[in-house]
């Protein structure tokens, strides 16, 4: 009787403070990105009345560009504290699959190395993270350094916005708000594997919340639509196991 050969071995994940600093200096290009967004954050939280001590304890503590822009946008006094926090969890719950797709390394870290993983991952940390895992990569801790670097970028950008925000002046549509999103567009190359069905998920998420923004639909709904056709359209691609002729 034939013996089936055994599964080869998973590589044995590490966290060390050579991954730590590899992936804090692979953030340090995001920087640049990260400024007109979190000057933005800055500059309407001080229009909303909350002080310099309020934002820089929002900013390090919630650590979310969207969050934190959705609940200012609902912000009042007095605050809708349940409105904002039903808007978030809507904005954040992305984060569940992220936390799922990342999983060969969070399975395998245990006390402050995961919870300060997790309180610092955000969408660019999580789109490096799956391109170094892809590339063979096995050190945890370039996850975490990534995300202390952005951390870092974005307390700053926003301590900048809030005190320079009586003189900042940039009108709506200036071309400098979309350089945090050129800077997501561009780590989200890498997760492209060369075949055209893999970036299906991402046109149709787009197409999806542009056509949910068109109609009006109140934020987070067209993310929140967007996010859900382009993540269902995925799983379903991955469950015809991508062998579907013609798309390669």
């Amino acid at each position: 009787m034939a013996i089936p050969p055994r599964a080869p071995p998973r590589q044995r994940v590490v966290f060390t403070r050579i991954g730590v600093r590899r992936g804090f200096v692979a953030s340090i290009p995001l920087w640049i990105g990260m400024l007109p967004f979190g000057v933005v954050i800055g500059v309407l939280s001080a229009a909303k009345g909350l002080s310099f001590a309020e934002t820089m304890l929002m900013t390090t503590i919630v650590f979310a560009g969207a969050a934190q822009l959705v609940a200012l946008e609902l912000w009042t006094d007095p605050a809708p504290i349940l409105a904002a926090t039903i808007a978030t969890l809507v904005v954040n719950i992305r984060m569940a699959p992220m936390g799922a797709a990342l999983a060969p390394w969070l399975d395998r870290l245990r006390g402050w190395k995961l919870w300060g993983t997790l309180a610092t991952l955000v969408d660019h940390s999580f789109a490096m993270a799956v391109a170094d895992q892809r590339a063979g990569g096995r050190d945890a801790g370039y996850l975490l350094g990534i995300g202390l670097g952005i951390w870092i970028s974005w307390v700053a950008t926003v301590a900048l916005g809030h005190l320079g925000g009586g003189m900042l002046r940039v009108p709506p549509g200036h071309p400098l708000f979309f350089a945090s999103i050129a800077a997501f567009l561009s780590i989200l190359v890498p997760l492209w594997r060369g075949a055209r069905v893999d970036g299906l998920p991402w046109l149709v998420a787009g197409l999806v919340a542009l056509a949910a923004h068109r109609a009006a639909l109140p934020v987070p709904l067209p993310l929140l639509l967007g996010s859900f056709a382009g993540a269902g359209l995925g799983a379903w691609i991955e469950l015809r196991g991508r062998g579907m002729p013609g798309w390669k």
